[in-house]
């Protein structure tokens, strides 16, 4: 599974709080990730995070300088 910072992270359970969706925010062997819905912080361990994930949805990239316009 491939995963980057900021990416979106949907589980096949919910949290206790309801929600599915979290977000990442430290890669490594374990994986940091918030709840999008109550802010809770939890480390998983990537094998039990592969097992867990429904989809991974990629974060946006940034908007660059010389993309923006201005009226």
């Amino acid at each position: 599974m491939k995963l980057d910072l900021g990416d979106t992270v949907t589980l096949k359970k919910p949290h206790p709080c309801g929600s599915y969706v979290w977000q990442v925010t430290r890669l490594g062997a374990d994986i940091g990730m918030v709840c999008q819905k109550c802010r809770h912080y939890v480390m998983m361990p990537r094998p039990h995070l592969q097992r867990r994930a429904r989809s991974v949805t990629p974060a946006e990239p940034p908007a660059e300088a010389g993309d923006l316009t201005l009226s």
